[in-house]
């Protein structure tokens, strides 16, 4: 399989990990103005496992070092095959929740506050598990970000009370899918090879891990998607047969393409990990929050008609978010 051996490649995938991570949900507002979030996510749910099989079968058969995927999914141990599975149950449930947020909040108040969570919720889970690292970077690091959370919820007030009603149900269900979304990397991670160029017998390399994640992913979608369609959060129940009477080749795509993008940021982010890290990796990845937020401010116009003075906020929480970002790879790196 391809493995990366340089630092500096490693990290320009880390970002385009952010780059990926921090766009595939325009294509769910592109897709929302025709049909709802969930119809939407079957299609997601088929481009991130499609893409998967893609690089497993390219990236990840060719090459001299490591195992190729064939042989490398056919010699998993059971323990190693069912993290890195349940990796992809928890991110499915947690990533359906956030793409519920973006519907009901928008991208620049969901995604700061969901992947800002599971940015601090991951940062001090890795230093209780593996304590490497300056302690007073990575944790100031950590307030940075919470700061930055406090700041995009104050600056979401100010909108004027027009749907104001799912304010606070935005806000929770961003709050909820953060905290999965701090858990599901680690449990990949777990089903993972040390050393991805001569791996050990029973785990996954990094192309077969996305596989089994993505596969997770899929399969889950029929438990947690079918969920929200029959007890959405807004609005009501979603009909099975409404994704093929209202579907198109176009939406189908829009939907598919979201999926691929999201995974390939994804597989770049997990084959990068093996030379930056697991944790800058997920570090970088998960700048993914300002991609967004850029989006949702500059492109959807998400606070054109905010007050006066809601723009100092929104360019104190980029502020503080970046800084935030510096602060926790950089203690993972001193």
């Amino acid at each position: 399989m391809v493995i990366i051996q340089s630092y500096p490649l490693a990290v320009l995938m880390c970002f385009v990990t952010m780059l990926c991570w921090g766009s595939w949900a325009n294509t769910q507002k592109l897709a929302s103005r025709e049909w709802k979030f969930q119809l939407f996510y079957w299609d997601y749910s088929i481009g991130v496992l499609l893409l998967s099989l893609v690089m497993a079968f390219t990236m990840g058969s060719m090459g001299s070092f490591g195992r190729g995927f064939v042989a490398d999914i056919t010699q998993v141990t059971a323990a190693a095959f069912l993290f890195a599975f349940l990796g992809g149950i928890v991110f499915n449930l947690a990533n359906i929740l956030l793409v519920a947020a973006i519907d009901i909040a928008g991208l620049a108040v969901a995604f700061p506050i969901g992947i800002g969570i599971a940015l601090v919720e991951g940062v001090i889970i890795n230093y209780i598990l593996k304590p490497k690292g300056n302690p007073v970077l990575l944790f100031a690091g950590v307030l940075a970000i919470m700061i930055a959370v406090v700041i995009d919820a104050l600056a979401y007030k100010k909108l004027p009370a027009e749907g104001q009603k799912t304010t606070g149900k935005g806000i929770v269900i961003s709050v909820v899918a953060g905290i999965l979304m701090g858990l599901f990397y680690y449990l990949v991670q777990k089903g993972i090879v040390a050393d991805f160029v001569n791996p050990e017998e029973g785990k996954l390399g990094p192309y077969a891990a996305v596989v089994v994640f993505s596969l997770g992913l899929f399969v889950s979608s029929f438990l947690w998607n079918s969920i929200v369609m029959a007890k959405p959060f807004v609005g009501e129940p979603v009909a099975f047969g409404d994704y093929f009477k209202k579907g198109n080749p176009r939406l189908h795509l829009i939907g598919i393409l979201g999926g691929i993008i999201w995974s390939i940021g994804m597989s770049f982010n997990i084959v990068a990990s093996g030379t930056a890290g697991p944790a800058i990796s997920y570090g970088l990845g998960q700048g993914a929050t300002m991609i967004a937020a850029l989006w949702g401010v500059f492109i959807w116009k998400e606070f054109k008609s905010a007050p006066a003075g809601t723009n100092k906020l929104l360019a104190l929480m980029f502020i503080f978010f970046i800084v935030g970002l510096i602060l926790v790879i950089t203690a993972r790196i001193v």
